[in-house]
């Protein structure tokens, strides 16, 4: 429920201040303001709570936390919305969808300049539906029809995903990851957009792979897996909590061609043109996973600039450790196209040495977009995602 009400925070704090004075609502201490969250949040989103049980468990809450004064306060904003819940929203569009979906007005205005109004509102409703679970199967384990069959005969339901040969999709998440099967390695969970990067990337047995950025470990362990644990990947990153979960993954999927390296991108080496694939997952402005980051939506148009210059810089650097003739893939999980196409172009203008190489080689056409990978949430049912593959001439 916490993450529902930092999602919809925006739509809430409209709402409310309809039922109250705006001015004093705007200035009424954030500790009595989270419990009217909690409570018109369980009132529009919670079926499974009849409305009097919520009100009631609030206020007494608030009571005994916040007083009696509280108490009664948010027993009245909530009984009012009870009472009424019908909600005018602004004539002017952008802050329409801002309010009704719950984003910031200037994301909005962004989105609606890039795709317009339809596609923009679609965007929004997607990312506030609870996404579904994808499984990724570890094909050095089992296979997916067997782990499918496993589940089956566990009443778990599960569906094969129609796009990637390894995913398996459910909305049974916790029955899958409390299931024994996760803990031997036999599945990972991986956003099957994620997933298809990886694929693009085509990863071949007893390659010399690098990883930069490469924590938490989906996109690494999954190279791992389509070079039959051979080979070696060499994974990069600077953050050591992460590098744990990476490593404590590698384990669990008895992966043992991953080697770590817990330091900054920028600063691995030696430099040299030593890989036959480098992978580039750089940091980015997360739009493509608002539906399953709760708070990225409230921080995802900041820095925008700074995050593009860095994302210029790690594709430069990545550049010098790929081999001649070997393959180059720049990804994000964003669907900013500062971030996404226009690096590519500027990366092929300032590097001749590389061109880029059709995606439409190695995934369907429906996700592929001047022969750049791209994935739009409400279209294809997955994470938002971009990547771009280019091999170095020899």
């Amino acid at each position: 429920m916490v993450k529902g009400v930092i999602k919809m925070r925006m739509k809430l704090d409209y709402i409310l201040s309809q039922y109250t004075d705006k001015e004093k609502f705007d200035q009424t201490d954030i500790k009595i303001k989270a419990w009217l969250y909690l409570g018109l949040y369980q009132l529009m989103y919670l079926d499974s709570i009849p409305d009097h049980a919520a009100i009631n468990e609030t206020v007494e809450l608030a009571k005994k936390n916040l007083g009696e004064k509280v108490g009664d306060f948010v027993n009245a904003v909530l009984r009012a919305y009870q009472r009424n819940p019908e909600v005018k929203y602004p004539d002017d569009t952008v802050l329409r969808i801002a309010y009704e979906h719950s984003y910031p007005p200037e994301l909005i205005a962004k989105w609606i300049e890039l795709w317009g109004e339809e596609d923009t509102e679609y965007l929004a409703l997607f990312y506030n539906e609870n996404p579904r679970l994808h499984i990724r199967v570890n094909t050095t384990a089992t296979t997916r029809d067997k782990l499918i069959q496993y589940f089956t005969k566990r009443d778990i339901p599960v569906t094969p995903s129609p796009v990637s040969k390894v995913t398996i999709l459910t909305d049974a998440a916790d029955e899958v990851l409390e299931d024994v099967a996760f803990s031997e390695g036999y599945f990972s969970i991986q956003d099957t957009s994620s997933t298809l990067i990886v694929d693009l990337l085509d990863p071949q047995p007893e390659e010399n792979i690098l990883d930069l950025f490469a924590a938490p470990g989906g996109k690494c362990t999954y190279i791992a897996e389509k070079m039959a644990n051979t080979g070696e990947v060499v994974a990069v990153d600077k953050i050591p909590n992460k590098m744990k979960l990476l490593k404590q993954a590698a384990d669990r999927l008895q992966l043992t061609n991953i080697k770590q390296v817990v330091t900054d991108a920028f600063r691995y080496g030696p430099v040299a043109p030593a890989y036959d694939r480098v992978l580039a997952d750089v940091p980015c402005s997360g739009w493509g996973v608002f539906g399953r980051k709760a708070d990225l939506r409230w921080q995802a148009n900041k820095n925008i600039d700074e995050l593009v210059k860095l994302q210029e810089k790690a594709l430069d650097y990545a550049a010098n450790f790929v081999r001649p003739g070997g393959i180059l893939v720049y990804s994000t999980c964003t669907l900013n196209p500062a971030e996404n196409e226009e690096q590519i172009k500027k990366f092929l203008k300032r590097n001749p040495k590389f061109t880029l190489v059709n995606a439409k080689e190695i995934l369907p056409s429906d996700f592929v977009v001047e022969g750049m990978f791209k994935t739009l949430p409400f279209k294809h049912d997955m994470d938002g995602a971009f990547a771009a593959k280019m091999r170095k001439s020899r």
